[in-house]
């Protein structure tokens, strides 16, 4: 299982046009085969960054998530191209 999240950091008056693209992403990423959780978030308090928890079934499922219509055209067409930082932070599950 392969978890992580993505920290970034936008304009405040890109609010809008940031929930419209999480939701699109979000949904279309949930539909994967591969994808078993993909949650974006804005963090309260700090209206302008956004954070996503991802996870994957496996290396293959997140290649296939990231070489998706929907991720270029959501994530690198869009959130990569209003976003002012960046952060990843992988996850290692404790059970």
């Amino acid at each position: 299982m392969i978890s992580f999240t993505v920290r970034m950091r936008f304009d405040d008056g890109d609010r809008t046009a940031l929930e419209e693209i999480l939701r699109n992403l979000a949904a279309a990423s949930r539909q994967e085969p591969g994808c078993t959780y993909f949650l974006p978030h804005f963090v309260e308090g700090e209206p302008a960054t956004v954070l996503i928890y991802e996870q994957y079934k496996d290396e293959a499922a997140l290649e296939h998530h990231r070489a998706s219509p929907h991720f270029k055209q959501y994530a690198s067409g869009g959130l990569y191209q209003l976003m002012k930082e960046r952060s990843l932070e992988a996850l290692h599950a404790v059970s």
